[in-house]
């Protein structure tokens, strides 16, 4: 039966029902690729031996069930402490990425916005007067006709883009993927930020103790110097002794300088990752603490959550997926877009009759927009989104490779500087028990006042190494809780608790006005 045969009745339910197969057909298909994370964070057999296992327990690396978020508390200072919750809410580069994310989450809701039905309203009012010299004349109005005319019109309007092949749910999909690369971004930044000022903090310490070192040494010089001039008094020392013991208050005097700006550049340093000018923790920092140790051990053997936990691998997760969906999207644009929209309103040449039901109209119907040829720009769109896929997942394995060396890098660095940590400890005794015994030799006069000052140097030079070496556990330490990406979760909190603060007081201001 043509469409001729058929009545006004019959033709519109026949438009009825195809609109109903239009719309059941919304949503139905989803081309290209589903996204599956890659199973590439396995963890490395070689940690898995048993000896392997006993050998990092022994150095006091823990087997817990997760890492601990908060691990720079294990070194129970409350000033550390202090400053790293305020670290929470005041850095800025942590506040940047975490705006970031809620521009990504606006540029979803665009996304977004074009796969659901738009609807508006129109009102107008226009008042016309037709020329009489104009293509009007053609129709020859009656002379005396009226060429003034009102029009009123009211017009709501509704369409939907039905995405009968998944191309705007695969770029939903996408934007969604980039909202959770931005997260994961944030993440890095806040544990990055966070392992710099922790490291910055151990720094700090460690300078002090080695300004409180050399302070300690100066006494010692001066006190020796005291002595030689005493003995030179008394004619048991010569010139050469004086000059050497003089020399010994000089070398160390000099040694201060340079350790007080390092002092004053980390203090600094920490002032701008706190957002404050430069000497305003001065107050909090100048206060000389113990030099911090290393934790008495440190959680590794969790493998199994690794890529949950750190930032890069969440980072290059999300890029993979967005890629993968992009690709379906631009498989998707060889297909129909099928868009229904249709017109309901009011339109009348009186006020009187524009709510009169002889003035209503309507218009319903799909339009179909068919790509048949575009020059190539679907296919090279699509080779694109390919490789651009590729890529993404060639990256997803460097990037898990390179946390898994970063790991075992960070575990074999500790082990080795802890195992140094002790030799030079007992090198600092030894030293202690030779400077002892040069100096009553001296006092004796039993050796050159040379025997004291070189015992005394590598005392010195010992005590300056072990206070190095413990910097570098703590360092080290830092350095693995960095790579098993454990620290991002009580700073990213902290952040986006504040700026959801700041918002509700700004929707409040806008409120009042």
């Amino acid at each position: 039966m043509s469409m001729k045969g058929l009545s006004v009745c019959g033709r519109g339910k026949v438009a009825r029902w195809a609109m109903l197969g239009l719309v059941s057909l919304g949503g139905c298909v989803r081309m290209g690729p589903d996204y599956h994370t890659p199973k590439e964070n396995d963890q490395p057999a070689a940690w898995q031996k048993a000896a392997d296992v006993r050998e990092r327990r022994s150095r006091g690396f823990t087997s817990p069930a997760t890492v601990d978020v908060s691990w720079w508390q294990q070194w129970h200072d409350p000033v550390l402490n202090r400053l790293v919750e305020r670290l929470s809410r005041e850095n800025l580069d942590i506040r940047q990425a975490a705006t970031r994310v809620l521009q990504a989450r606006g540029q979803l809701k665009v996304v977004a916005a074009e796969g659901v039905p738009s609807l508006n309203w129109a009102g107008s009012y226009t008042w016309t007067q037709q020329s009489r010299k104009g293509f009007l004349t053609l129709a020859q109005p009656a002379p005396g006709s009226n060429l003034q005319y009102e029009q009123y019109a009211n017009i709501g309007s509704a369409s939907w883009d039905m995405d009968v092949f998944g191309r705007i749910r695969r770029l939903v999909e996408a934007g969604k993927a980039r909202v959770d690369e931005q997260q994961a971004y944030a993440r890095g930044i806040a544990l990055a930020r966070l392992a710099d000022f922790v490291e910055a903090y151990l720094r700090l310490r460690a300078v002090q103790a080695q300004i409180g070192l050399t302070e300690r040494h100066q006494a010692l010089v001066r006190h020796d110097l005291a002595l030689v001039l005493a003995r030179q008094k008394e004619g048991a020392a010569n010139d050469l002794e004086v000059a050497q013991a003089r020399g010994q208050v000089e070398q160390t005097d000099s040694a201060l300088p340079p350790l007080r700006d390092m002092q004053a550049a980390l203090i600094n340093t920490m002032g701008v990752m706190l957002d404050l000018p430069p000497r305003a923790l001065e107050e909090d920092l100048l206060p000389v603490q113990p030099q911090l140790d290393v934790p008495v051990s440190v959680g590794v053997d969790v493998p199994s959550s690794l890529a949950q936990r750190r930032p890069d691998i969440m980072v290059a997760d999300a890029r993979l997926h967005a890629a993968t969906a992009e690709v379906g999207a631009a498989k998707a644009a060889f297909y129909p877009d099928i868009n229904l929209a249709g017109n309901l309103g009011t339109q009348s040449l009186s006020a009187g009759d524009f709510f009169m039901p002889a003035a209503k109209y309507f218009t319903l119907g799909p339009t179909v927009n068919v790509p048949i040829f575009e020059g190539g720009r679907l296919r090279g769109t699509l080779s694109l989104k390919k490789a651009e896929q590729q890529e993404a997942a060639l990256a997803y394995r460097q990037t898990v490779l390179n946390a898994w060396r970063d790991v075992d890098d960070a575990i074999t660095r500790l082990a080795q500087i802890q195992l140094r940590y002790q030799h030079v400890t007992e090198l600092v005794a030894q030293n202690r028990k030779a400077y002892r015994a040069a100096r009553l030799q001296y006092e004796d006069g039993a050796v050159p006042f040379l025997e004291v000052d070189r015992a005394e140097s590598m005392l010195l030079s010992s005590q300056v190494t072990l206070a190095d070496l413990r910097m570098e556990t703590t360092l080290a330490a830092v350095s693995l809780y960095r790579a098993l990406g454990g620290g991002w979760q009580p700073v990213l909190a902290a952040t986006e608790q504040r700026m959801t603060a700041e918002a509700g007081g700004r929707s409040g201001e806008r409120s009042v006005r």
